[in-house]
């Protein structure tokens, strides 16, 4: 179920935490369970006993009773003082394992830009760092919980001599008799023995409640919309986009990355996007595929709202295409249709001939069989840009984002997307977010942005025309060597 809904939140959930923060949360399920599996019996029948065995010692000797009571309080005084600092220490720890973890990933996932740079001796001291907050904030939070038990000990062993100076004294004056007495101090063990592992459950208790609220930083935010009550899903769409008059910024009092966009696209349009860096393009394919939410205005795709739409209808009629696709730990034919697992071969292989990656795939050991490795790292990035181009087109999407999806290859790889983009776009809505002009050149519709506004919209011949920021961006890449 955590899963589960942890696949559901919003994108930017993740966006804001670290991927050590999100694994650790997970990861207090562990403590939950075992924190209810463990002691929940135990402390029903803890307490039950408790009751019973107070109940007998009262029929021995009511003074000395009393002399067990009174120390109740001492291990309630105890934990209630070792409480805040506790829980103090436990957050401390927590965060200093979410960093840790954090910084393993990031070692892990970064290890070929760290050996290319030589960074090993510098990546390793900032890891003992790292470490020792860990182990120092784990240390202290051990230390305060020994400090705790030790003090129950004590006052366990201050109330055994309690118990023994008031019961010799009722021995001497005949009031209670030595095997009385030898019974009650058994049955005073039975009862604050318990009592310290109902202190010591305490103690744990406030680990478990950190992890509730760590756990809870996940199930508490509101998951995406899905199937259900209010939600619009049809079998299939054309492919029609209009936005009106969108309006987003990442943060409330940040600053605005798109104001006022409006635009419609008609279906079947090829659409280029282009723009200085931060103008607002890869925002806009986010909002588009309901990634964000805007702060005002609205996204429709064939007339209906993407806010009341089921997200999962919604984006499987749209392929993504982006300038570093994550590619499954698996094969080739296992990441291409990793939305049809059962799809035929000769769908498969077609597919992969319309992205340009057909021929290299038959060239590798065991063609499609062959393991892609951890993020694709066995393939170079023009073979994996091309099977993340055939994983888009393989569902057959009425809507296909490409954003700078070609600006990171090589020419040979580029030429050989650029040659089949006519056959992959056609009779589909297609956006084409790009830095490097050529390769928009030919679309239909051409929108400018600067600044989170929509500049200048047309054909290429018609911007060039206008000499305004689109004939700049051009005639600068004209001119300038790449």
């Amino acid at each position: 179920r955590v899963m589960k809904h942890l696949l559901r939140i919003p994108l930017r959930y993740f966006e804001v935490r670290r991927v050590g923060d999100t694994v650790a949360h997970v990861r207090e399920l562990e403590n939950i369970r075992q924190f209810i599996t463990s002691n929940a019996i135990t402390v029903l029948l803890d307490i039950f006993f408790i009751g019973v065995f107070i109940a007998v010692m009262f029929y021995y000797s009511a003074l000395l009773t009393l002399v067990v009571l009174l120390s109740l309080p001492f291990f309630i005084g105890i934990s209630l003082i070792i409480r805040p600092m506790m829980r103090h220490r436990l957050e401390d720890k927590f965060d200093r394992g979410a960093e840790n973890q954090s910084y393993l990933v990031e070692a892990v996932t970064g290890i070929q830009t760290i050996k290319a740079m030589a960074l090993e001796p510098i990546m390793y001291r900032k890891w003992e760092t790292v470490l020792a907050r860990y182990v120092t904030a784990s240390f202290r939070a051990a230390h305060l919980s020994g400090i705790a038990s030790a003090i129950g000990q004590v006052v366990q062993r201050g109330a055994t001599l309690a118990i023994l100076w008031v019961g010799a004294t009722l021995v001497m004056k005949g009031d209670l008799t030595i095997g009385q007495l030898i019974a009650f101090q058994m049955l005073s063990s039975r009862v604050i023995g318990p009592v310290l592992r109902v202190v010591q459950l305490w103690q744990n208790f406030q680990q478990v409640g950190l992890s509730v609220d760590r756990l809870g930083d996940i199930m508490n935010t509101r998951a995406e919309p899905m199937a259900g009550l209010g939600r619009t899903s049809f079998p299939e769409i054309s492919g029609a986009v209009a936005i009106e008059n969108i309006r987003f910024r990442y943060k409330i009092d940040g600053p605005e990355i798109l104001r006022n966009f409006s635009i419609d696209i008609r279906p079947g349009a090829v659409v280029g996007i282009v723009g200085r860096s931060g103008s607002g393009k890869s925002t806009l394919a986010k909002l588009i595929q309901c990634l964000y939410q805007p702060e005002s205005g609205r996204i429709l795709i064939d007339g209906i709202n993407v806010q009341q739409a089921d997200m999962l209808w919604l984006r499987r009629q749209m392929g993504v295409v982006l300038q570093e696709n994550f590619l499954f730990n698996g094969t080739i034919r296992e990441n291409i249709a990793i939305h049809m697992p059962n799809v035929p071969i000769a769908h498969i292989a077609e597919t992969a001939k319309q992205a340009g990656a057909h021929d290299f795939i038959m060239a590798l050991p065991h063609g499609y069989d062959t393991p892609v490795g951890e993020r694709g790292i066995m393939l170079s990035g023009g073979q994996r840009q091309r099977i993340a181009i055939a994983r888009a087109i393989l569902t057959n999407p009425r809507i296909l984002i490409f954003d700078e999806a070609t600006s990171a290859l090589d020419y040979e790889s580029e030429r050989i997307i650029q040659r089949n983009l006519g056959e992959i776009c056609q009779g589909r809505t297609v956006f084409i977010i790009a830095h490097r002009l050529s390769t928009i050149r030919h679309a239909a519709i051409i929108l400018v942005l600067d600044h989170g506004e929509l500049k200048e919209k047309g054909s290429h011949e018609e911007l060039l025309a206008r000499k305004g920021l689109y004939y700049h961006l051009f005639s600068h890449q004209e001119t300038t060597p790449e």
